[in-house]
């Protein structure tokens, strides 16, 4: 899934292509109505996306596992094939193209997908505080999973949740509620520094620590990582069982997954 990062990648090449340009088509039929519309902003909000046109119209986009948007000159053969394109937007010197996105949709009120969530953790004025008041709210039983929810802070997906964690020697599996306020703090902001690096150097050029790293060394002790599912999604976590406070109960799923 494309974390918050990766949307805001996105948005600043949309916003360098075609915010301010009128669409002149729009497919499939359910976003027909943005023909003739100007673009007037690009927004990106924890993983959702919000392409914002005159008239108070507003194209709502979540890539959830799948999902991307492309951009080609007319005529330049897609990358994917059409079959897989969830919307298409036509300007006179470019083509918007988003394919397998499973939400896409057209609304009149920009804040109804985006209300529920945190403050998105990319923000120039981050509200950290409002983070932890949300944290303290949240029924997220561990840390793993407390940094996944979106309603605290948008933004943070799996790989930075198990980078970030690693950063500070923590284990995903401590109870929220045994972790004090500072050290929230410090684990949020340790994702944010990763996330914000990754918006200069792209991430497929990073060397992450522990995430998609199971069975080989960690870089701080050496002891070979190790990875399980966690949490009521299942998702993978990647942890030293040394450096991050020891291995959970449970036995750890074969370290050649997530490869």
């Amino acid at each position: 899934m494309p974390e918050g990062d990766t949307i805001w990648r996105t948005a600043a090449a949309l916003r360098r292509r075609i915010e301010g340009k009128v669409v002149t088509d729009a497919r499939p039929a359910a976003i027909a109505r943005l023909k003739g519309r100007r673009l007037e902003v690009v927004e990106p909000h924890g993983k959702h996306l919000l392409m914002r046109f005159e008239g108070g119209i507003v194209l709502h986009s979540h890539m959830r596992m799948t999902g991307s948007w492309h951009l080609y000159r007319p005529g330049e053969r897609w990358r994917q094939p059409g079959w897989r394109a969830t919307a298409v937007l036509s300007f006179d010197d470019v083509l918007a193209v988003c394919f397998a996105a499973p939400v896409m949709e057209v609304l009149r009120d920009a804040q109804a997908p985006i209300a529920q969530l945190g403050p998105d953790i990319l923000v120039d004025r981050f509200d950290l505080d409002a983070v932890i008041r949300r944290a303290r709210r949240s029924d997220a039983p561990t840390l793993g999973e407390l940094l996944l929810d979106q309603r605290v802070c948008a933004g943070i997906g799996n790989i930075y949740k198990c980078e970030a964690l690693w950063s500070l020697g923590l284990n995903a599996w401590t109870p929220t509620a045994d972790v004090d306020d500072g050290r929230l703090r410090q684990l949020y902001l340790a994702a944010r520094e990763l996330m914000r690096r990754n918006l200069v150097t792209p991430i497929a050029r990073q060397r992450h620590a522990v995430h998609g790293r199971g069975g080989r060394p960690c870089p701080r002790c050496g002891t070979p990582i190790k990875v399980r599912p966690h949490g009521q999604q299942g998702r993978l976590t990647y942890f030293c069982p040394r450096c991050q406070g020891g291995e959970p109960a449970t036995k750890a799923l074969p370290t050649r997954m997530g490869r």
